[in-house]
């Protein structure tokens, strides 16, 4: 039996713990191929064989051995019709898309073709639904505490507005569960908008009060005024997002033009999906392959691995796709007691 595995869309912590939990767990007579650079490496046949050793000791590395893209083989018929040619050429008999909302979209529209797909749900942002978790959001939160964290020290200092932006493009996940354990004075996210009025309101209650503040938002937060998310619109992907980035340099000087007050931008950006992945996320990503390998072997395939509670269940692919998994009123409610 041959069994191609890829990751696709953004690199996170805990891929490779998956790539390693998929190969460890396989049975004597199944061979398995690591397809490179994600959906690309099915358009030009670019693949590894990967045996035990190739995954000896990479669930502590951050990224992803096969590489990865935004590559979208439903985006024209011809490259639909690649990806089709070398699943065939290729002679797999079943394949294990590792990635998000993307990803996963892709996997459900081969499962409907007839092919043999399961699915790992990927995501920084933590918002593919019918999963509790997925596994990178951990550490991206740790690593996003911990900057929060520093930044208070500096702006407390110097009597300074620091307004901090993290990844989140439709959800809020990662900004409101770092900067409430960091304790950052005021957070936005998408899910929430908020208006200019309103976020000068708090800047000046806050600073009259204790001097200082720390702003954490997602990057996808958009103020009621302006018709578009802050980004490069000149940079869209192959599923149609543009490049976010930036909305914390325009709120940052939007508050120093209506206060005075001295207020400075940091972009975390990349920095909150590299490196090494928490425990909690090894052991994730550890259980999410196994899973995926036993659902193969299994061929209980059109799934989609997931955490439900403490376990590691099953749901059909397009759950995973269904909606987006949005921040609650209820959570951001309260957050909010801790604003100001």
């Amino acid at each position: 039996m041959r069994v191609g595995i890829l990751t696709g869309g953004g690199d996170c912590p805990g891929l490779n713990a998956v790539i390693r939990g998929i190969v460890k767990s396989a049975s004597d007579d199944i061979e398995i191929l690591g397809i490179k650079h994600g959906w690309q490496g099915l358009v030009t046949a670019e693949y590894r064989t990967l045996t035990d050793d190739d995954v000896e000791g990479i669930h502590i590395i951050g990224g992803t051995i096969l590489g990865t893209s935004r590559t979208n083989p439903f985006s024209n018929d011809k490259l639909r019709q690649k990806v089709e040619d070398n699943i065939k050429a290729l002679e797999l008999d079943a394949l294990i898309g590792i990635g998000g909302d993307d990803t996963l979209t892709v996997a459900a529209k081969l499962s409907s073709l007839g092919y043999r797909v399961i699915g790992v749900p990927k995501t920084i942002d933590n918002d593919v639904s019918n999963t509790d978790y997925t596994f990178g959001y951990h550490t991206a939160v740790n690593v996003g505490a911990d900057a929060i964290d520093r930044l208070h020290s500096t702006a407390r200092s110097h009597r300074r507005i620091v307004v901090v932006e993290l990844m989140g493009r439709d959800a809020g996940w990662i900004t409101l569960e770092a900067g409430l354990a960091a304790g950052a004075h005021l957070i936005l996210i998408p899910e929430f908008p908020m208006t200019i009025s309103e976020i000068v309101d708090y800047v000046h209650k806050r600073m009259k009060k204790h001097g200082y503040m720390v702003i954490a938002l997602a990057e996808g937060f958009k103020p009621t005024e302006l018709e578009n998310v802050v980004g490069d619109k000149n940079e869209i992907d192959a599923f149609g997002h543009i490049r976010l980035g930036g909305i914390a340099h325009y709120l940052a000087e939007v508050i120093k033009d209506k206060t005075q007050y001295d207020t400075r931008s940091v972009v975390l950006g990349h920095l909150l999906r590299g490196g090494t992945p928490t425990a909690f996320d090894r052991i994730l990503g550890t259980r999410f392959g196994v899973h995926a390998m036993e659902l193969v072997i299994r061929k209980d395939f059109g799934r989609m691995v997931a955490l439900k509670g403490g376990d590691i269940v099953s749901v059909p692919i397009e759950y995973g796709i269904a909606t987006k998994k949005l921040v609650p009123y209820e959570y951001y409610r309260l957050a909010q007691i801790f604003f100001g």
